[in-house]
């Protein structure tokens, strides 16, 4: 059984989603879904009391979700409630929303496209760089974010090989890249730049983003030849690959002058990059 992790954009909002390519259905975030349709500021206490009211009314919907885990906003695996498409009908019903019936043709739409995308994977390339444009992510920014998005599935995929476990495992080994190359734990990265809930990945710049894809490279393919067996193993291979960005990081900015990790966020790099654009084309006129 494989499951896909994917986000899907309804109206510009984020609603978290995995494909279970054996049972071929999409499962969507309850939660997401709740804050989609009532725009409650707390979304996850809204669907706990939902939940509790349709339990005590023997709503066997409620009864049959199940809980897949999904990357939360502080970038982890945690086990959410999710729905399939047919379950999530059923509790769409519940919720008094104005953006009831849109949603459910949004959700008809999503598992279309999935099967297009099956007949032909281009088109899910297509679908993610469509989505980072309308966030307002630059093009060159998009390249990057969809190639560092392969090289780390590459990365998860070996340690997955070696039988490490995704969670804790998977954190302490990023965070150990992470610290190696740019000097900060994954979540002293996202303070640095201001961030709470944000993806870190997703605000990092184009630099940020080639020199995290060559720590996460080099850490595969250093795992590939070195065979590690221990967890311990797993660590120092996670440093070796760290060290290779970071090497590559202190040269560039010996070359430049300018420093590689940045408080910017890639949407605030953007804004700046077409306000020095529009500068230009002013100057040249």
């Amino acid at each position: 059984m494989t499951k896909f992790n994917q986000i899907r954009l309804f109206e510009e909002k984020k609603v978290r989603a995995v494909y279970d390519d054996v049972e071929e259905k999409w499962y969507f975030s309850i939660v997401d879904v709740c804050g989609v349709l009532t725009q409650s500021k707390d979304a996850t206490a809204y669907w706990r009391k939902l939940k509790q009211r349709l339990k005590e009314e023997g709503n066997e919907t409620v009864t049959n979700c199940h809980a897949l885990k999904l990357q939360a906003a502080d970038g982890k695996m945690r086990k959410t409630d999710v729905a399939d498409t047919e379950q999530l009908f059923r509790l769409i019903q519940s919720i008094p929303s104005p953006k009831a019936e849109p949603f459910k043709q949004w959700m008809a739409q999503v598992a279309a496209q999935r099967l297009d995308q099956m007949q032909d994977p281009e088109l899910g390339i297509q679908q993610a760089l469509a989505d980072y444009k309308r966030l307002g992510y630059s093009d060159n920014w998009i390249n990057q974010r969809l190639k560092s998005i392969e090289i780390r599935k590459d990365l998860t995929d070996e340690w997955k090989r070696r039988g490490l476990e995704e969670g804790v495992q998977f954190a302490t080994l990023t965070d150990i890249i992470y610290h190696t190359w740019a000097g900060m734990t994954a979540r002293e990265y996202k303070k640095f730049k201001g961030l709470k809930k944000e993806n870190l990945r997703d605000n990092m710049t184009n630099r940020e983003l080639v020199m995290n894809m060559l720590a996460e490279l080099s850490t595969k393919e250093i795992s590939e030849s070195q065979n590690p067996e221990t967890f311990g193993d797993h660590i120092d291979v996670a440093r070796q690959g760290g060290e290779i960005a970071r090497n590559a990081r202190m040269e560039l900015e010996a070359k430049t002058g300018k420093p590689v990790v940045s408080p910017l966020n890639a949407k605030e790099g953007l804004l700046l990059n077409k306000k020095e654009e529009r500068n230009k084309e002013k100057g040249e006129q």
